[in-house]
């Protein structure tokens, strides 16, 4: 991939093969999608609209991509093969800019659009490339062709107008925490609330409805339809979807599951038969797992995971295969510290933490709480009577359970309290 702040133009993206980590091609681009900001914010690049060898088009985010170069476009993990269906606020490169008349003096359209990567596997539309040409004078001269290639603040379709629409929410959300997000939705009235859901993308709303009181949870995921309410549960962190799944009537819970992507049912499936406040009711079942053979090198790789949060990649484990829950046999842990500190080719199993015994999805919350303070802890793993690492906890999923029911619901109904002016006197 090109180094950062480096131009790609999207013309020479679009019909390039998009192959797989193994090299095999999955489909070809068909186009970039993307969305407004507000402010002097450039559009943010949200990924890349894929043909499928079926002809079916699917939506493939950018921090799935890994490579783009003259020949291909490589992306690692796995893809969404639904169909993919272009929300209110989301634009096309391709068909919504290409081709479309620029106000000028003499008549000019877009040819072209760049993006570039300004952090890792995030990218922004840069420039636009316009193509203008000079009036034909009434005997049939001029017409010279003359191309210019501006700024994106330069053109008028990419720059948010004023007012505070679903597309203003949607461009404002893109760079704020989940958590304010959720105060955001909180505060909208109903009638605004559902065109704002309607035109969001589903992990901004998962991660969002993940900080909502649990009430607000039910309420929000209820107004979906079954269809929409089952992609924002697959997106969500399992416990969180556990969580809710368990809050809403037992026909509907079913229902979704039902038609929830099979793996990740099969996740909130096996949390729910945990106790809530017990490790097994609170662990994601989505650690870091590594075979007995994985190197320092290859840890720290997995540790890069901007999926990842960081009490998640503060460890890795190592097992015996199957490397995910439940696992083989778990052989250990080991701090992210002390694979900093180690040469990249000694292997993780030689430096677990010898002392950290695991939690068993029984121990309850009480239990949970003094380990973590115990040993220090942002994360720990939890193992069935069987030896097989079944998921971890965090820190932030114990706190969650320790304190009140309502103290989400607390930091959303709290207003900004206005600064103490103070002349030096008392």
């Amino acid at each position: 991939m090109g180094a950062k702040n480096s131009q790609i133009f999207i013309s020479r993206v679009i019909g390039l093969p998009l192959v797989d980590a193994a090299g095999d091609q999955v489909g070809r681009v068909k186009d970039v999608v993307f969305h407004l900001r507000t402010g002097n914010l450039a559009p943010r690049v949200r990924g890349l609209l894929v043909e499928l060898f079926a002809r079916q088009r699917i939506f493939v985010p950018m921090i799935r991509v890994h490579d783009i170069t003259p020949n291909h476009v490589a992306i690692l993990g796995q893809v969404d093969t639904r169909r993919f269906l272009k929300r209110d606020a989301e634009l096309l490169v391709d068909a919504d800019l290409f081709d479309r008349t620029v106000p000028r003096e003499t008549p000019t359209k877009i040819y072209d659009v760049s993006m570039v990567q300004v952090r890792n596997r995030e990218w922004e539309l840069r420039s636009v490339a316009l193509r203008s040409r000079d009036r034909v004078s009434r005997f049939g001269f001029g017409g010279r062709s003359t191309t210019e290639v501006v700024d994106w603040s330069e053109v008028p379709d990419l720059v948010l107008a004023k007012g505070r629409t679903a597309a203003h929410f949607v461009a404002e959300f893109s760079d704020m925490k989940a958590a304010d997000v959720a105060k955001e939705l909180h505060d909208l009235d109903p009638e605004r609330l559902e065109e704002v859901l309607e035109a969001l993308d589903d992990e901004t709303l998962a991660e969002a409805l993940e900080e909502l009181p649990s009430n607000e949870q039910v309420e929000l995921i209820s107004t979906l339809d079954t269809e929409r309410a089952a992609d924002i549960l697959g997106e969500m962190d399992p416990d969180d979807a556990a969580d809710l799944i368990a809050d809403l009537p037992v026909d509907v819970a079913e229902d979704l599951l039902q038609r929830m992507e099979p793996e990740d049912a099969s996740d909130v499936r096996r949390l729910m038969t945990y106790e809530e406040s017990t490790a097994g009711g609170m662990m994601t079942p989505e650690p870091i797992i590594l075979d007995t053979d994985a190197t320092v090198a290859l840890a720290l790789a997995h540790c890069r995971d901007e999926s990842l949060t960081p009490a998640l990649a503060s460890m890795v484990f190592i097992t015996r295969p199957p490397l995910e829950t439940p696992s083989g046999r778990y052989v250990g842990a080991a701090h992210i510290q002390q694979l900093l500190r180690s040469a990249p080719t000694l292997l993780v199993a030689t430096m677990l933490d010898t002392n950290l015994e695991p939690l068993r999805p029984s121990s309850p919350l009480a239990e949970v709480s003094r380990f973590f303070a115990t040993y220090n802890l942002v994360v720990a793993p939890v193992v069935n009577e069987q030896g097989q690492l079944v998921g971890a906890v965090t820190v932030d999923d114990v706190l969650d359970h320790m304190l009140p029911d309502d103290w989400r619901g607390d930091h959303m109904d709290q207003q900004p309290v206005a600064e103490e002016v103070t002349d030096g006197t008392h």
